[in-house]
């Protein structure tokens, strides 16, 4: 008798009328609004503007959530393509199916493009919002719990997750990779806040750290799960990708603090500055504006009238010969 597991939902969908919530893609949507708001608070610590991480992250998700498939399809093109399948299926994402690797990496494209727009460095920006993403991932992994996928072993520990019998599965208690991944996303965040405060990374090495230690974490979690994949000598393709990257990210983290050491200074450019104490740099402009014709105005008039500007030459004679006389009493 099984004392203890974790129980997964009966349904994945919940109807709110006619309206279809599904619990993967809130997942999702909650996980893009958690990374926006953590990047938010920290691109305005590091001198950027508030709403910048939004703007960017327009181009960024929906970039990531096509690259995501595409991985996911190209790697488990089976599940679509093979005899008896139904290819319409790999455009039904809300069935689930991301890959991580696409994700980032097309999610990338995205920020590149938001950033180039708004003349901001992409690797500081990357550093803002990589915990966020950490977290993303940690919330989105509860996605694979309302469609009991993704899960490990079997196993009879009190934290066992337990799968009904479906036309895909088998019921039983197994390991939940799930869960183990989505706490490890959170010690990743968390790693990369305290190491960015501790050793104030910067120019990528923050996002970079944050690659390398989910590909630690990644490798070790995909080994116990024992959905279909594909295998090179052994090993889970998604192992032998979280090891490539691992290496990549060490290597970048490595190469860029002995080229470019330290932090930026300036993370987006600035607009000008207020001259004075409750006025813009039009309203300096207009006073400049106003002043310079004013002068105009009046050397108009003296051009115009000799004989006002001859009397105004004997009152400061006169003024001047009095001064002096006063001077001599």
């Amino acid at each position: 008798m099984d004392l203890a597991y974790i129980p997964s939902p009966s349904t994945g969908v919940i109807h709110l009328g006619p309206i279809p919530l599904r619990g993967y893609a809130f997942c999702i949507i909650l996980g893009v609004f958690v990374a926006v708001w953590l990047g938010n608070k920290r691109w305005i610590a590091r001198g950027g503007t508030a709403g910048t991480v939004a703007d960017i992250a327009v181009w960024a998700v929906p970039f990531g959530l096509v690259g995501g498939r595409l991985y996911h399809v190209i790697t488990d093109y089976q599940l679509y393509f093979s005899e008896g399948e139904n290819w319409v299926d790999a455009f039904k994402i809300w069935e689930g199916g991301l890959g991580i690797w696409g994700a980032i990496a097309f999610g990338a494209v995205g920020a590149w493009i938001g950033c180039r727009r708004r003349g901001i460095p992409l690797p500081a920006y990357a550093d803002a919002i990589a915990p966020g993403i950490a977290l993303a991932q940690a919330i989105g992994r509860w996605g694979n719990w309302f469609n009991q996928e993704l899960y490990g072993k079997p196993t009879d520990l009190p934290w066992a997750l337990k799968i009904t019998e479906s036309a895909n599965r088998e019921a039983g208690l197994y390991h939940p990779t799930f869960l183990y991944e989505s706490l490890w996303c959170v010690g990743v965040a968390f790693l990369v806040i305290w190491a960015d405060r501790r050793f104030e990374l910067g120019h990528g090495r923050a996002f970079a750290l944050y690659v390398a230690a989910y590909c630690a974490g990644r490798g070790w979690i995909e080994y116990m799960r024992v959905d279909e994949a594909h295998h090179i000598l052994g090993l889970r393709l998604n192992v032998w990708t979280a090891i490539i990257v691992f290496v990549l990210a060490v290597v970048y983290m490595v190469v860029s603090a002995r080229v470019r050491p330290g932090r930026e200074e300036i993370v987006e450019p600035r607009s000008r500055k207020p001259v004075e104490t409750g006025k813009t740099d039009d309203d300096a402009e207009d006073a400049a504006d106003a002043g310079t014709g004013k002068a105009a105005s009046d050397a108009s008039d003296d051009a115009a009238d000799p004989d006002d500007a001859g009397d105004s030459h004997d009152v400061e004679n006169g003024a001047g010969n009095g001064a002096g006389s006063a001077a001599k009493g």
